[in-house]
């Protein structure tokens, strides 16, 4: 029997490009999103299955999982794709809008993992893949609102991994660096901005220059990071991580082979030079 993925967030992006990518490789897609109606390039292959689903609507979730098994017959993996940044200074990020950062980015998770764990304790097998980014391994300036959502699935990643492997269960995280996706586009139009914050303008002009040279550096593509949640989906291993991106395995090498002092003043050497006279 061909294997079923369940992916959310499928509309654009990673999403959009893992759906290609496990079709091609023989699998049954089921491709959720909250406008299917939407979506022209994915409804030509009878082995993709269109469906509404919203992270933080969980009856839906629940009701495009029920479909998906009446259609395919079981689900073998779920992608947990569904997400966004919020960027900006802290302190001009409402309450609100840290609120909708860990009901989309954490608890809508959460719910879709619970939703799909009778069923992969039914069949006795089961591979949980969440994305997270590497800033939930290393942070930069201007997004720690989303830092600290990404930081929470992996810790919520990596101890559920030790409960589901008593169930047979495997739990993947999938930490990519850069991507030129329309996530960015989103995390512009959220940007956070106070014009009463005068006091971050000169730092938040120079991290703004900084970020932008970004999108010239030498990344990966949401194709590499299809691939690469198809290694994490077939390799059958115990690996709990997968980074992805060249500019960001240089980064995780300084945070793991340095004292955690190092590494912050490493990084406060790039972001913050003035502050140790460089």
């Amino acid at each position: 029997m061909k294997k079923t993925i369940f992916i959310t967030g499928a509309s654009s992006g990673i999403g959009k490009a893992t759906s290609l990518f496990f079709v091609q490789q023989g699998w049954n897609v089921i491709a959720t999103m909250r406008s299917p109606e939407n979506e022209k390039e994915l409804s030509g292959s009878p082995d993709i299955l269109l469906l509404k689903a919203d992270v933080n609507d969980t009856s839906s979730v629940l009701d495009a999982m029920t479909t998906g098994i009446a259609r395919f017959g079981q689900i073998d993996v779920l992608l947990n794709n569904a997400g966004y940044g919020q960027q900006g200074i802290f302190e001009a990020v409402t309450p609100e809008k840290i609120r909708q950062q860990f009901e989309v980015n954490v608890f809508g998770l959460m719910e879709t993992t619970r939703a799909i764990l009778p069923h992969f304790r039914k069949r006795k097998t089961g591979t949980i893949i969440n994305i997270t980014s590497g800033a939930g391994r290393v942070t930069v300036p201007l997004v720690s609102i989303y830092a600290a959502s990404k930081f929470a699935v992996e810790g919520f990643s990596e101890a559920l991994s030790y409960e589901l492997e008593s169930q047979h269960i495997k739990v993947k995280i999938i930490e990519p660096g850069y991507i030129s996706t329309p996530f960015y586009d989103r995390a512009k139009a959220d940007y956070a901005f106070d014009p009463q914050l005068e006091d971050y303008s000169k730092f938040q002009l120079e991290m703004n220059d900084l970020f932008s040279s970004f999108g010239a550096m030498d990344t990966a593509s949401p194709q590499d990071v299809a691939e690469t949640i198809f290694e994490a989906a077939t390799d059958d291993t115990h690996q709990l991580r997968y980074v992805i991106g060249p500019d960001l395995q240089p980064m995780i090498n300084l945070r793991n082979s340095s004292s955690d002092q190092d590494y912050i003043d490493a990084m406060r050497g790039q972001f913050m030079p003035e502050a140790f006279g460089k």
